[in-house]
């Protein structure tokens, strides 16, 4: 069983960075691929960003508008994190964040997923 607690989201401006975090609990954290999902008002959630259990693989979502090259994911597994670096935002990527853990190879639809956090809030101001 893994835990999830999402932080970091808030209310900045269009151009602005922010940085979400996940803390996991358990001891099994590194055994898990994570991903952060977002959710837009009246919209599917949808994939952003996924790591491998040691990090050294990244996928990103391939959307149009994508945050592939502004979106930056990572782990640190000696403190049970995954994070999220978001560069130039943009109004669009307003949405509630979700980090989310899964075994085994990595996925990009949700119900593939097994663990998930509270969510986050990100409003991007244009």
């Amino acid at each position: 069983q893994v835990q999830l607690v999402e932080s970091g989201g808030g209310l900045v401006q269009a151009g602005d960075s922010l940085r979400l975090s996940c803390a996991a609990s358990g001891r099994t954290f590194s055994r898990y691929t994570m991903g952060w999902f977002r959710q837009a008002p009246g919209k599917e959630r949808e994939f952003v960003a996924s790591t491998n259990w040691n990090g050294a693989s990244t996928y990103y979502a391939d959307y149009a508008d994508s945050v592939k090259g502004r979106f930056t994911i990572s782990r640190d597994n000696a403190k049970n994190t995954v994070f999220l670096q978001m560069n130039s935002l943009k109004s669009d990527d307003t949405a509630v964040y979700y980090c989310a853990g899964k075994s085994g190879r990595y996925a990009a639809r949700w119900s593939d997923y097994d663990y998930w956090g509270q969510g986050t809030q990100v409003t991007v101001s244009s």
